[in-house]
């Protein structure tokens, strides 16, 4: 019997970022930080009871008390999916921080891997947690926190490198949130770590969305960065949050 877990919300939504953009994902939000991002909008509170949409991908939500156990979980994927079949590409873990929880997931993720791949959204710094669940992950989106965009006090760049290196046995990309004030000397030093580990790590650029609904970044600066990365990395793409811009979860 696996441990229940605090979970935020699950939905199902476009994936707005990274590697699997564009896909159709089943979002499983799980509560709690380990960072304070200057930019981040999700509340990450334990909070009672958790949000599920009533059906996949109708934005209306029933109310869960907390915390849920993994059959719950399964049983909510399982009708879903039998609902919408072939809609769905992966499960998305999201938070949040999911890998704060990574003792409960190791034993949640080979339930939840029966029914769809597994996406984790991550911000990058805990890499020995990721060595605990990485047998059980299908993809990883790590961020790189820059200090003009983030605004974290730590300076994180070596434990970026350290996670880097847990999770490229992994479909492993990375992304970067970039903005007017984002210096060519971080976005240089970012793709140096990544090229340490792989050069051939994906690297996704993504504009920072300001909470008015409007970029933070123009597009001379967007390009002038692209073209630095792309001189030092084989992979480099720019995508803004797209589920923004669909006005989706």
């Amino acid at each position: 019997m696996s441990d229940p877990l605090h979970i935020s919300e699950i939905f199902s939504s476009i994936q707005g970022e990274g590697l699997l953009a564009g896909r159709r994902q089943l979002f499983i939000r799980i509560v709690g930080c380990n960072l304070d991002c200057r930019y981040c909008d999700t509340e990450h509170q334990k909070v009672d009871p958790c949000r599920v949409e009533t059906r996949a991908g109708s934005a209306v939500f029933t109310r869960l008390s907390q915390p849920l156990a993994l059959d719950t979980v399964v049983g909510i994927m399982t009708d879903w999916i039998a609902a919408m079949p072939g809609a769905h590409h992966s499960v998305s873990l999201t938070g949040g921080e999911p890998l704060l929880c990574a003792d409960i997931l190791s034993a949640w993720l080979p339930e939840l891997r029966r029914l769809l791949p597994i996406h984790l959204e991550t911000n990058g710094t805990l890499y020995l947690a990721m060595e605990q669940v990485i047998e059980h992950i299908d993809y990883i989106s790590m961020d790189i926190k820059l200090p003009s965009t983030a605004g974290c006090q730590e300076q994180l760049w070596e434990r970026h490198r350290l996670f880097l290196r847990a999770a490229r046995s992994r479909n492993v990309s990375v992304k970067v949130v970039v903005s007017e004030d984002t210096p060519p000397g971080e976005i240089r030093q970012a793709c140096g770590l990544i090229a340490s580990v792989d050069p051939a790590i994906p690297l996704f650029l993504q504009p920072l969305s300001l909470s008015c609904g409007s970029i933070g970044i123009s597009g001379a600066h967007i390009l002038s960065l692209q073209e630095l990365a792309s001189s030092l990395l084989a992979d480099v793409r720019v995508i803004p949050q797209m589920h923004k811009l669909l006005r989706v979860l």
